[in-house]
């Protein structure tokens, strides 16, 4: 995600990045410009058409067309935002889970000599990780921002990893229940935030598996071509050359909502507007282990 200063106004219009819609419509834009051109030429020079009261009604009835293709697209950039929105809480749940979920297990589990509380500890680290590779159908669990190779190297072959994670975490806390080194009542604790990993993994899944309907997607950019194509033969007359620049700006915006919402509707990708899964990942990581150590300090103590 493209970290930046809202309150800067100059320097993001004057700046551009690969993720910027210019860079994307820019060849559609010449094209587009071209034939804007050729149809004004023919207008002027051949078939002389003149501006008359019936254009002038034409460009009123466009502008209401210009005013529909606006609601549709607050629509579209609306629900776009709303899925890319859901999907930062669902990682923020994220993160105060795996946060919450590290202080019980160091509360329950206050000897470690058999490696099980690493163990455990091992598996919050390792889920977030799990699940952004999953949403983005990445099977290898191997992290350039990982100290260690996952321990459970059998995970590595799994099509739902994060589930597998979920597994062997709820495996360990039976087997600890059973063996008597943690309570009912404590297991319970535990659970409240175990059972939050499948939950936001589901509701990711939902997002990433159920785009916009692909009708309503074809038809918004069927009903944006028609209208920018047609714009030249109804504005030409009166605007001549000036035809072409306007053209193409009404061009630029409506396709470049569309792009965006097209962009953000997955945000679980690596685009440059997408969520920095990578980035959050890594900060529950930091928490986890940070927690972790204070907890071991307080122990020792």
């Amino acid at each position: 995600m493209i970290a930046y200063n809202p309150r800067e106004w100059f320097s993001q219009i004057a700046r551009f990045h690969k993720a910027d819609t210019v860079r994307q419509l820019a060849p559609t834009m010449v094209i587009l410009g071209a034939v804007t051109a050729i149809v004004v030429i023919l207008e002027h020079h051949f078939i002389h058409v003149r501006p008359d009261g019936r254009l002038s009604k034409m460009s009123v009835m466009y502008g209401f067309l210009g005013f529909v293709i606006s609601l549709l697209l607050v629509f579209r950039t609306n629900t776009a935002y709303e899925r890319w929105w859901e999907g930062r809480k669902l990682w923020g749940a994220l993160v105060n889970c795996s946060r919450n979920l590290t202080i019980k297990v160091l509360a329950v589990l206050d000897q470690d000599s058999d490696g099980t509380k690493q163990k455990l500890i091992e598996h919050i680290i390792h889920f977030p990780y799990a699940l952004k590779n999953h949403l983005r159908n990445v099977t290898s669990m191997n992290e350039q921002e990982l100290a260690q190779l996952f321990q459970i190297v059998n995970f590595q072959n799994k099509k739902h990893i994060p589930l597998h994670i979920s597994e062997s975490f709820y495996a360990e806390l039976i087997k600890l229940q059973r063996d008597g080194k943690i309570t009912g009542e404590q297991l319970l604790i535990i659970n409240q935030e175990a059972q939050q990993w499948m939950e936001i993994c589901g509701a990711c899944e939902r997002i990433r598996n159920t785009p916009i309907p692909y009708s309503y997607s074809t038809f918004l950019k069927k009903f944006i071509f028609i209208y920018v194509i047609t714009l030249p033969i109804i504005y030409g007359p009166m605007l001549m050359y000036f035809t072409i620049p306007f053209v193409m700006f009404i061009f630029y915006v409506l396709a470049s909502l569309e792009i965006i919402a097209e962009e953000i509707e997955n945000p679980f990708g690596t685009d440059a507007n997408d969520l920095p899964l990578d980035e959050m990942a890594k900060n529950i990581r930091n928490s986890v282990e940070m927690i972790s150590k204070s907890g071991s300090h307080d122990g020792e103590k």
